[in-house]
Formats: structure tokens, sequence, C-alpha cells
């Protein structure tokens, strides 16, 4: 218990630093001043002042944050006089357009190249890859399958009965609808065993012990493939583009359901649920915590660039209609939106948290 709290402390501390990072190192490069970046939530336990920025430790340990100034806009059209007109120049309601939307963008284009980062990693370690023959992954004992002599690794490559049907089997969902077909009838089985061809005689019981199956045999049309370290940076791209496209479907079709009033189905997790996702990681190890680290980026990533008030997507909403208009939207209107935002997404995620200990309590 005491170590799925510790890695899902460090694993939403990472996420929140890296994109906030983003934040902080584009906002220095641009000129903007920077008043503070900070580990952990307010309240402050240390801080230290290296230059114009305060570096701090914060007692929440979750996440951070970065304190732009001028981030909160101001009222009216203030004028630069001479004693101001320098840090008025830094301030970040004072840029211009483009600089700001880098800024905003830089915090999930940060979580982006994370994930990208973590998924190529993966990719030079072994990932599961989906393939058009059916492998045998384990024989139960005192099935069918053992009585007719099938073995782990045996490979699955036509489906026959007596004489009569002949399918090419490629993918393991349908060797399970065609084997259901026949429950107690003999089938014959082509089976590829290292470089020698087979048939093996098969007859499929119709009642069998919960999660055997009729034959006994566990199968998959997934194989563990290893990638070059040259190729898997295009590779990696390209999945955390196809998992983000998935990730956009699913949230329209939550919100979706939210606005129907439909159930929302359970994959939907708030904190509660992702510490329970880290607690099944880390009882697979480090890779499969890895491997959330990185879904879990990209998610963040997906969600901060959403045109919603308070995210990084909705800022930047406002900063394309300054652009568009030419003309600057009042501070105080803006700050009381992303108010409204950040209280509909507070109330959101405490929905989902009581959803997610009910669950837990079922």
């Amino acid at each position: 218990m005491t170590l799925t709290f510790l890695v899902f402390i460090f694993v939403i501390s990472i996420l929140v630093l890296v994109h906030e990072l983003g934040h902080f190192l584009t906002a220095k490069k641009l000129g903007i001043k920077v008043e503070e970046f900070g580990l952990g939530l307010p309240p402050r336990l240390i801080g230290i002042q290296k230059g114009e920025t305060i570096y701090s430790i914060n007692a929440l340990p979750i996440g951070g944050f970065v304190k732009l100034f001028g981030e909160e806009g101001t009222e009216g059209d203030p004028q630069p006089t001479t004693h101001n007109l320098q840090l008025f120049r830094r301030a970040f309601f004072a840029r211009p357009a483009w600089q700001r939307a880098v800024v905003l963008l830089a915090g999930v284009a940060m979580n982006f190249l994370l994930a990208i980062t973590i998924i190529s990693f993966l990719f030079t370690q072994g990932v599961m890859v989906p393939t058009d023959k059916v492998t045998i992954e384990k024989v139960e004992q005192g099935s069918p399958a053992e009585e007719a002599g099938l073995k782990v690794n045996d490979v699955i490559k036509e489906f026959e009965v007596r004489g009569s049907r002949f399918e090419e089997i490629k993918s393991a969902e349908r060797l399970i609808e065609i084997t259901k077909e026949y429950l107690g009838e003999e089938i014959e089985l082509i089976v590829v065993r290292g470089e020698e061809e087979m048939t093996v005689k098969i007859t499929p019981r119709q009642e069998y012990p919960e999660g055997q199956g009729p034959m006994g045999i566990a199968i998959t049309d997934f194989e563990e493939r290893v990638y070059p370290w040259y190729q898997a940076p295009f590779l990696g791209t390209n999945e955390a583009f196809k998992l983000s496209w998935a990730l956009v479907k699913g949230i329209g079709q939550t919100l979706w359901r939210l606005i129907t009033f439909q159930s929302v189905k359970g994959e939907v997790a708030g904190p509660v649920g992702i510490a329970q996702l880290t607690g099944k990681a880390v009882k697979f190890g480090k890779m499969a915590v890895l491997e959330l680290l990185g879904l879990l980026s990209l998610n963040l990533a997906v969600i901060n660039i959403l045109p919603f008030p308070a995210l990084d997507g909705g800022r930047l909403l406002f900063v394309g209609i300054e652009a568009a208009t030419g003309k600057k939207i009042r501070a105080k209107w803006e700050k009381i939106t992303h108010q409204i935002g950040m209280a509909v997404l507070l109330a959101l995620i405490f929905l989902v948290t009581v959803n997610d200990v009910l669950r837990l309590l079922r």
C-alpha cells in the first residue's frame, strides 16, 4: 500500500512537473518574467530566490506550478511609464499573441514529448503486436487439448470439420467463434509445431470449467517484437498519435453521454481510479509503471489542449480570439470565465472520484 502511494505521488508529480517545465522554459526563453517555479502545491515550505525567480518546495507533494508575472492580465489598458516600461514589456499579458500561445502550448508539448519518449523506449524493450497467426499460450490439464496432444507455442493454422468445412485461422476471436459452433463434435486442426505441420483431432466440450474454454487452451494472436533504437522514435511517434486520436474519440463519447444524461462507462477514472491503476501496474513491475506514465502523460496532453476554460486550451482560445479580432478581452471577464471553468472541472473530478470509491466498495 505504501509503495503504491509513493509510486502514485511520483507519477502524478512527474506528469505535472514536466508540463509546468514546458511553460517555465519557454517563458524564460521569450523573456517573460517568471516569479516562481514550485515543486508541489502551496503552502510553501522552502523558497530560494535565484535571480528574479523563487524556486520553492511546497507542502502538498503533487505536481508543481509556474507563476508568470502578469499572467492574470490587468484591468483596463495600462500605460507604461519610464519607470515601469521594461517590466511592463516582460509581463505575460503584454507579450504578442504568438508568444503567449507558445508558452501555453509548451506544457502540452512537453507531456506529448514525454509520452513519445516512453513509448519509443518500450518499443526497444519489446511490445506486443498483432499478427495473423493464432498461438497456444497454455494447455489446461485434463482438457481435450491435452488429450489431443496440443502443446504450448503450437500455431493453429486451419480448422476443418469432417472434411466438409475448411477455414484458415488468422485471429483468436475467429477461432473462438467457430469453435462454439461445433461443441460436442469432432473437428480437425492443422497445427504448425516448429517446422512440422500436423493434423490434430479434438472434440470441443459443451461443459467446461470457468475460464478454460471448450478446448481447454489459452490462445493469442499477438507476439512480442523488439525494435532497434533507430526505428523506435518513428514507431513511438506514430503510436502516440494513434493513441491520442483514440483518447479524443473517447473523451468526445464521454461528453456526449454526459450531455444526453446517459450513464458514463467505468473506464473514466479520477485520482482514486488512477491510484488503483498504479497499484496494479506496480504488481507487474517497472515497465508497467513506465507504460502507465506514458499513457497518463498523453492523456494529460489531450485533455489540457481542449478549448475549455481554466485549461491551457481554454486560455489559448482567448489568445486566438484576441489575435483574430485585434481587441484585448477584459481581464476581469477572462478571469471569471476561467474560475467558472475550474469550478466545473473540480465538480467533475469530485463526481468521478465518488464513482471510483463506490466502484471500489462494490
